[in-house]
C-alpha cells in the first residue's frame, strides 16, 4: 500500500494532458510535493507544483532532475510521444525516436530514481502505457508501448526487493493534445489520474482506465482474428 497522503512525486510530462491531471489529483490527496517536467518548465501552470526542465532522452538532463528531487518515494513516468512510424514506409530514425522517448526515456528515469526512492525508504513507479501496448495499430508507436509493459513488468519483479511497488497504467483515446486529431470516445484525463492513483494507493499490478482497454486485455487471451479483422477476411 503507498500513501499518497505527504508524499512527495515526481511527475515526467507534468505540464498538459494525463501529466497534469496527475499533478492536479497529487494535490487534491493531498500529496506533500509534486515535482512536474516539461522540456520547458514554464509551461508547467499548477500554483503548488515545482517546475522541472526535463528531456527524458538526455541522460544528463535526467541525471540533473534526480539530483533536484531527492525526497521522492513516488515516481511517475508519463511522457510520451507519438510518431506512429510505419515500419515499411517511414524512415528507420523515426521508429529510433519514438522508442528513446517511450521506452529508453522511462528507463532512463527510472534508473535515476530507484536509488533515491530506495534510501527515501521505498515506494511505487507508475508507468503511463497505452491499450495499443496490446493492439498494434499504432506502428512504432504500439510496438514502443508493448515494450514499456515488457519493461515495466520486468522491473515489479526487480524492484520488489528494494521496497518499490510497480503499477501499470493501460488506457485507450485520451481528451489531451495527443488524440486531438482523433473522432470518437475520449476518457477525461481527470477520470484516469484519478483512478491511476487510486491503483498507486491500492497496490495494483495494472490499472485499466476505460472499457476498450479492458477489453483488449481479455482479448489477447483469444485467436488474433478477434483483435484483428483483417486477418479473418
Amino acid at each position: 500500500m503507498t500513501v499518497l497522503k505527504g508524499a512527495n512525486v515526481f511527475v515526467t510530462g507534468g505540464s498538459r494532458g494525463i501529466g497534469k491531471a496527475l499533478v492536479e489529483e497529487l494535490y487534491a490527496r493531498g500529496a506533500g510535493k509534486v515535482y512536474a517536467t516539461a522540456r520547458d518548465p514554464r509551461t508547467v501552470t499548477h500554483p503548488d507544483a515545482v517546475p522541472v526542465a526535463l528531456e527524458v532522452t538526455d541522460p544528463a538532463s535526467v541525471a540533473a532532475a534526480a539530483a533536484q528531487a531527492q525526497d521522492v518515494t513516488v515516481l511517475i513516468n508519463n511522457a510520451g510521444a507519438s510518431v506512429a512510424a510505419s515500419f515499411l514506409d517511414s524512415p528507420v530514425d523515426d521508429i529510433r525516436r519514438e522508442f528513446e522517448t517511450n521506452f529508453y526515456g522511462p528507463l532512463l528515469v527510472t534508473r535515476a530514481f530507484a536509488p533515491v526512492i530506495e534510501r527515501n525508504g521505498g515506494g511505487h513507479l507508475l508507468n503511463v502505457h497505452s491499450v495499443l501496448s496490446w493492439l498494434a495499430l499504432g506502428g512504432s508507436y504500439s510496438a514502443s508501448k508493448a515494450a514499456l509493459w515488457s519493461q515495466t513488468n520486468s522491473l515489479r519483479l526487480e524492484l520488489k526487493p528494494r521496497g518499490i511497488a510497480v503499477t501499470g497504467l493501460h488506457v485507450g483515446y485520451v481528451d489531451t493534445d495527443l488524440a486531438s486529431g482523433v473522432d470518437g470516445l475520449k476518457s477525461d484525463p481527470r477520470d484516469v489520474a484519478s483512478l491511476a492513483l487510486d491503483g498507486v494507493e491500492s497496490g495494483a499490478h495494472e490499472v485499466l482506465a476505460d472499457d476498450i482497454s479492458r477489453q483488449v486485455k481479455a482479448g489477447l487471451a483469444g485467436d488474433l482474428a478477434a483483435l484483428y479483422p483483417q486477418l479473418a477476411q
